[in-house]
């Protein structure tokens, strides 16, 4: 996990921040935890290898959900909420997939405006415009859909698992993760 905060750091500022290397931050800022939260249930139930390995896949992509869910909110929610300001990443120079998305599917001014808000982490200065290029892009939606495919993902994982009233919480959390506004 420190790894993860490591690597966000190491990418502040960076308007090249590759999709690749930002599913890798968050898999190691955000997504890990919820891996090890769920493998670690597994062992503690002496679950089969398979089983265990399952969970801990759920977990990861669970966790990779709701971080891409916590990237759209912070251009969508309402900052009390949230507690943390709508924008919050942007000014800090963080190189989300929102942004980078809109980065890639826009005009050539609209990109650069883009990256210099990241490069300059003050993006709170043109964050109207921002939210104007990343609506038009889809950039929103495009994140969102990621999100439900990996809580999909996560889904899948659980068939290895009896039908009981715990898989189906399972399920149901990875519905609100996805759904969540806050």
């Amino acid at each position: 996990i420190a790894e993860g905060e490591v690597q966000q750091l190491m990418n502040c500022n960076d308007p090249d921040t590759t999709e690749e290397s930002y599913m890798q931050v968050i898999y190691s800022k955000t997504a890990r935890l919820f891996e090890s939260a769920t493998q670690i249930g597994a062992i503690l139930n002496d679950a089969p290898e398979h089983v265990e390995l399952a969970l801990q896949n759920y977990g990861k992509y669970l966790g990779t959900a709701f971080q891409l869910i916590d990237d759209v909110m912070d251009y969508t929610s309402d900052g009390e909420d949230m507690g943390k300001n709508v924008g919050d990443d942007l000014a800090e120079g963080k190189p989300t997939l929102p942004l980078l998305h809109a980065m890639r599917n826009t005009t050539p001014e609209n990109a650069l405006m883009i990256r210099e808000a990241i490069e300059k982490a003050n993006g709170m200065e043109r964050l109207v415009e921002i939210l104007a290029v990343m609506k038009e892009a889809g950039s929103l939606e495009y994140t969102t859909q990621k999100a439900l495919e990996e809580a999909d993902k996560a889904i899948a994982e659980l068939e290895v698992l009896p039908e009981s009233e715990y898989k189906e919480a399972l399920i149901t959390l990875a519905h609100v993760a996805v759904k969540r506004t806050r």
